[in-house]
């Protein structure tokens, strides 16, 4: 074989070692620089993007803590608002109770006086009444009229005793 033939073995060793030398100097001059440079790029971006990231993290922690304090004093604005108007509600209605109670006391006392003054009414016209039905009685049982004040005396008699 050609390749083991020791008199080509040395130039290929050569050839070998000098195809060697430039290509690691074609790649550490120029392909690896390019690359670190690309990997070095990529790794800025990706840290640019963590700090970002960490940044909006903070505006949306931030956020949601104010959102959270807005929604908290909303709650105790609309419970404020709630307590106030139901103690004004409260109040209102009773006003409205009291006005009502007072209305209807009125209108209980005034019916009172018209029963009162009705009673008494009555109770007077009962004895005026019962004195004329007593006459009435008197005279026919005996056939002539009796005396008007013996009349009123009885029947005051009467209902004192029916009072007792």
């Amino acid at each position: 074989m050609p390749q083991f033939d020791p008199a080509l073995f040395t130039p290929q060793l050569f050839w070998l070692l000098l195809t060697f030398i430039a290509l690691y100097a074609l790649m550490a001059l120029v392909a690896l620089p390019r690359i670190a440079a690309v990997l070095d790029e990529r790794q800025r971006k990706i840290d640019d993007n963590l700090e970002k990231a960490a940044q909006l993290k903070a505006e949306a922690d931030a956020a949601i803590a104010a959102y959270e304090k807005a929604l908290a004093d909303s709650r105790a604005q609309a419970q404020k608002v709630i307590r106030e108007a139901a103690e004004r509600l409260a109040r209102e209605a009773d006003e409205r109770n009291r006005a009502q109670a007072a209305r209807l006391a009125d209108l209980i006392k005034t019916g009172e006086a018209r029963i009162a003054a009705a009673k008494t009414e009555a109770l007077a016209n009962v004895r005026t009444v019962a004195a004329e039905v007593a006459g009435a009685v008197v005279e026919r049982l005996i056939g002539k009229p009796a005396p008007a004040a013996r009349l009123e005396a009885s029947v005051a008699a009467a209902f004192q005793e029916q009072a007792r």
